[in-house]
């Protein structure tokens, strides 16, 4: 039951000592099997190119707002134009195997008065897709707004037909808010965007998971995984994927 006011109205749940948060830095995020560094073109343009270049029907970009590109020179001024923005801030997945640039990601639409955080712009090439580095760079994006900067709210938005970001998110953990309906316009087609979220009071649980899934002894020699991230979870948290986790 909510609490109420003076008045006798109901009211949100007190949030005390609240203070705005910081801006995120553009920091390297470091792990077991990828890193993620601040995009720099004459680091990781190439590399991206390169490990993009293997979709070539493109489906990539499909659900974003840019891509495919006509030219590698074309490529190259956008992510300039990329590295250069604060919000979104860009990082470079790295693969740590190979040392190569093999994804984008951002941090975008941060709200440090309110903690709110959203990660976005992902676009994953076919050398990450589905892989644990994947999931670890996702791990990474969350503990550093969660634990490192302190956000009370982290965002994931998509197109609510982009079936394979909608599977992706919920695997994580986040829990589905509804669909905007004709939020944008994008390509020339409507989009109705998909709204996901995982909060502070969820977050341990979230992070016991992924922590439990990302330990290498979840993993037989092969790298097959032992046991699948949405059963660790059905274990630690006690919710169904995508459904609302208990109170903290």
């Amino acid at each position: 039951m909510a609490p109420t006011n003076a008045l006798g109205q109901p009211v949100g749940e007190p949030v005390p000592n609240w203070t705005a948060r910081a801006f995120p830095e553009p920091e390297p995020m470091a792990g077991r099997t990828c890193r993620l560094e601040p995009l720099d073109v004459a680091s990781h343009a190439a590399d991206l190119a390169a490990s993009f270049a293997a979709d070539i029907e493109g489906r990539t970009w499909t659900y974003l707002p840019y891509g495919p590109w006509d030219s590698a020179e074309a490529h190259q001024a956008w992510l300039g134009q990329m590295a250069a923005s604060r919000d979104p801030q860009f990082y470079a997945i790295v693969d740590a195997a190979s040392g190569k640039a093999v994804g984008q990601a951002s941090y975008l639409r941060m709200v440090p008065e309110h903690g709110v955080i959203e990660v976005g712009h992902l676009a994953f090439s076919p050398a990450l897709q589905q892989t644990t580095a994947a999931t670890e760079a996702m791990y990474l994006m969350m503990l550093r707004a969660f634990d490192g900067y302190g956000y009370r709210r982290y965002e994931w938005k998509c197109d609510s037909h982009n079936a394979p970001s909608l599977r992706a998110a919920r695997r994580l953990g986040f829990v589905d808010e509804g669909v905007f309906r004709q939020a944008v316009v994008m390509k020339q087609r409507n989009r109705d965007s998909a709204w996901l979220s995982i909060t502070d009071a969820e977050w341990p649980r979230v992070r016991a998971a992924l922590e439990a899934w990302l330990a290498p002894s979840n993993f037989d020699d092969a790298g097959q995984q032992l046991a699948s991230l949405p059963q660790l979870r059905e274990e630690i948290v006690g919710s169904p994927v995508g459904g609302a986790l208990p109170s903290a």
